[in-house]
């Protein structure tokens, strides 16, 4: 059968999210489909409204959680790429100590090494500074139990604010973690035991994907409060999850977490962009955290200058940095982790999934 994306799309969206009540206007497509409005339309509403500046960072909130994290958030894979611990001990509680309060990770990066770093980093006070945020790959109910409580172990910690499910990219995946015996019931069970705070999901291959998550949620009187995907000045011509995901997210008070910004970092490799201009980019869409990798003191300072300099940018600004690099993501040549396997770690280790 031949069928466009579009119409995909289309019928993706009307069959669940509909009728889970996700979309009840005429108006609320207009977002998801027309892929030449930008959707950094929103940034004067969601953006300058609601952030608080203190010190060198500002904040937001994540949102229907009401709670307040940093606009820019740590990276945990690359803290794990450190020759040594103390290293990573030191970046990370210089990045506390200057503001920024969410850290992100998850349970295979390093096998591991990034948990047992930033848990060691998060003690002596630092862990009730912070937002904590990790994930897991299991879609099993056994194997997410493993994980989680292996996390808690490594990160020092008796609760993790935010647990998400890790590369959610196939469309299979929401039916394992819903399925009776998946991965949801062992978060779900984590949450009520006090583990867990929230409960959200991350995946960097199709917004298609991202939106039958939310479909399978739905039918299962499922809401996420936060959701992770990469948001960038290449994602907004190619598969784009800002135009396709983003307005379903706002709508519904989803809080959003933007990745990739860099490209990991393609995005730079094409010449069209400096990193401040990819962070202010992410930052300019209603993202509750940009998490951007830092592994050096140099790559924290550029994050503090772009939350230093950072200003809600008119449309103008937006049209201009869209039109310089059109041309170049137009095939998603910079976007490797939306067309080849090199970024799915689960596809490697198909174990993890249980």
């Amino acid at each position: 059968m031949n069928i466009s994306r579009r119409k995909l799309l289309k019928v993706t969206s009307a069959s669940g999210l509909v009728a889970a009540g996700l979309a009840a206007s005429e108006g609320f497509f207009k977002p998801l489909l027309a892929q030449d409005e930008p959707t950094q339309v929103y940034a004067e509403s969601a953006v300058a409204q609601g952030q608080t500046q203190s010190g060198e960072m500002s904040y937001r909130t994540l949102g229907r959680t009401g709670e307040r994290v940093s606009a820019i958030g740590l990276g945990g894979h690359h803290i794990g790429r450190l020759r040594e611990e103390q290293e990573s001990i030191k970046l990370i509680r210089s990045a506390i100590d200057r503001g920024i309060n969410f850290m992100d990770n998850s349970w295979d990066y390093h096998n591991g090494r990034s948990h047992r770093w930033m848990g060691a980093a998060l003690k002596d006070g630092y862990r009730q500074k912070v937002f904590l945020m990790t994930k897991i790959d299991g879609r099993t109910k056994g194997a997410a139990m493993m994980q989680i409580d292996e996390s808690l172990k490594a990160l020092q910690t008796d609760r993790i604010d935010l647990m998400q499910h890790h590369e959610i990219i196939r469309m299979e995946d929401p039916d394992r973690i819903f399925a009776p015996g998946g991965a949801m019931e062992a978060v779900v069970e984590a949450q009520k035991a006090g583990k867990i705070r929230y409960i959200g999901f991350t995946g960097h291959k199709d917004p298609l994907v991202h939106l039958r998550v939310m479909e399978i949620a739905a039918q299962n009187n499922f809401r996420f409060d936060a959701v992770q995907m990469p948001l960038n000045v290449m994602d907004a011509h190619f598969r784009s999850f800002e135009q396709q995901v983003l307005p379903v997210l706002v709508k519904n008070q989803i809080g959003v977490l933007g990745m990739k910004s860099m490209g990991d970092p393609y995005v730079l490799r094409s010449n069209t962009v400096s990193p401040i201009e990819c962070l202010h980019y992410a930052m300019n869409l209603p993202t509750s955290v940009v998490i951007t990798g830092i592994d050096s003191m140099q790559l924290l300072d550029q994050a503090f200058e772009a939350a230093r300099t950072f200003k809600p940018m008119d449309r103008a600004q937006v049209a201009a940095m869209l039109n310089r690099t059109r041309e170049a993501a137009a095939k998603g040549q910079y976007e490797l982790y939306k067309t080849t396997n090199q970024f799915d770690s689960t596809a490697m280790n198909p174990s993890w999934l249980g």
